[in-house]
């Protein structure tokens, strides 16, 4: 077997000979610098994307490159579920129970089931126990529960401090994704040309960033009170919003603020990306933001301000041409959509745009390709296709791959693809790679993790106690409880 094991390499799998049915011994490694024009990755349930992404993010992390990875189900926690002398006992705490008596086996013969299983799996892709202990020496893994306890979490008062940002354009489109993203949470339906409230809570923290301020949610509160501006626009502020109006916004921002539930919102972690890329030691890191917990409005709420914070970090770096940092996020679907414009939208559409002059890599994640702004998508790179599910998604698909190739300058057939499309079995990809000459297809390698499912919030604790007791309290920001 050729060596896998080189920097700027990613072993993904073998290449799979379609009219034969069968895989070869070609082994397909993905050159990390390709990845800085960003992948998707799409295939219905049981295709094997959740696989084939974690060893993606397994790769970058042995080549020392950090990644952030957003996880709305709950399956990437499993990233912290490497066992290098694969013996049962290290499988037994986390197997399922149910799978278990299905099986008809207690959790120990289960157990060791798994471990004979993930033992050989490995083998047979030319893996081993020691691949696996590089893989936790090479990164530190960690999982993030905003608004919540359960892992480590996430302090978000300081996600609206200002912004090191030069360009006024750039400078307001964040104002209006971080408003749209405070809104939404509030349950405040506004749209940034048309709403009252969008317009003066955007008017109040573009005036004060670009007065040097970072102010918190409290602060706010107060100016949409009292506004520090005479005028909106042409009119004074008492015409375009009255003051008993203000005061009526104001409380409903003030009861998210004063709510049981928002109080964990103001502990732990500080929303710094450079500290979530890195531990204080330089060690890369890959930090699994687990947001299943949450609600839709709290998920685009974090989504947002976090992809906010990731620009902020990506504009502080110097441009590079190598893969500096993965941004991973998985099941897109409503953050993304190809005709709405969610707070989540604008800025993972400007980290699509500019990201691969600042070394970020960007891999998105669907089962629902109907349901992408393939527009945008234009600029990924690289496509990981498996199984799809109806016509409509193959259909939609090929619309997107054609874009991209329009956009890269290089040739598409569209009736061969479609004619591979049909044929992908479970964990088989199509990869589509404008830097390389033809399309490829593929069977994922065996992952090192243990593909156990989503871990619950017991697992979760179970996994970060440890951590949080070795680390030094995060408390509340100040004038987080109360507002004026």
């Amino acid at each position: 077997m050729v060596d896998f094991e080189k920097l700027g390499s990613f072993y993904l799998g073998r290449e799979y000979d379609a009219s034969a049915g069968k895989t070869t011994d070609s082994l397909v490694l993905y050159d990390s610098k390709d990845l800085v024009t960003h992948a998707l990755i799409v295939g219905m349930t049981g295709s094997g994307k959740t696989g084939l992404g974690i060893s993606l993010i397994e790769e970058a992390a042995i080549d020392g490159v950090p990644v952030i990875v957003v996880d709305p189900k709950g399956d990437l926690t499993n990233l912290l579920l490497t066992f290098p002398d694969l013996k049962p006992d290290d499988f037994q705490p986390w197997v399922s129970e149910d799978e278990a008596r299905r099986a008809g086996k207690s959790t120990a013969e289960f157990a060791a089931d798994q471990a004979a299983r993930w033992q050989k799996g490995l083998a047979d892709w030319g893996e081993s126990g020691e691949r696996i202990r590089k893989l936790k020496e090479a990164a530190d893994f960690a999982i993030y529960t905003p608004g919540s306890t359960v892992g480590t979490p996430v302090s978000v008062l300081r996600s609206f401090a200002k912004p090191d940002l030069d360009d006024a354009e750039l400078l307001r489109d964040r104002v209006q994704s971080t408003v749209s993203s405070v809104l939404a949470l509030a349950g405040i339906d506004a749209e940034p040309v048309k709403s009252r409230e969008h317009i003066l809570l955007s008017t109040i923290l573009l005036s004060a960033w670009q007065a040097g301020e970072s102010p918190d949610l409290a602060t706010l509160i107060g100016r949409v009170q009292q506004p520090p501006m005479a005028k909106i626009g042409v009119m004074d502020i008492d015409s375009f919003y009255p003051q008993k109006d203000r005061f009526e916004f104001a409380m409903a921002i003030n009861a998210l603020l004063a709510s049981p539930g928002f109080a964990v919102w103001t502990e732990g972690a500080p929303l710094d990306v450079a500290s979530f890329l890195r531990t204080d030691s330089g060690k890369p890191r890959v930090a699994i933001f687990s947001i299943a917990h949450l609600d839709d409005s709290q998920r685009m709420f974090f989504v947002t301000l976090l992809l906010n914070a990731t620009i902020g970090w990506m504009r502080s770096q110097s441009g590079t041409s190598s893969l500096r940092a993965m941004f991973y996020m998985d099941e897109i679907f409503g953050f993304f959509p190809p005709v709405a414009n969610p707070p989540s939208k604008l800025p993972l559409l400007t980290i699509l745009k500019q990201g691969r002059a600042f070394g970020l890599g960007t891999v998105l994640v669907t089962q629902n390709p109907v349901d992408l702004d393939y527009k945008g998508l234009s600029n990924a790179g690289t496509w990981l296709i498996g199984r799809l599910q109806t016509e409509r998604d193959k259909a939609r698909v090929l619309d997107g791959l054609e874009g991209a190739a329009a956009t890269a300058g290089s040739s598409f057939d569209r009736s061969r693809m479609e004619q591979i499309l049909a044929g992908l079995g479970n964990r088989i990809f199509l990869m589509n790679n404008v830097h390389e000459d033809a399309p490829e297809i593929f069977e994922t390698r065996w992952v090192m993790s243990y593909l156990r499912g989503p871990l619950t919030r017991s697992q979760i604790k179970t996994l970060m106690d440890p951590r949080k007791a070795a680390q030094p309290e995060a408390g509340p920001a100040a004038s987080a409880t109360a507002a004026p």
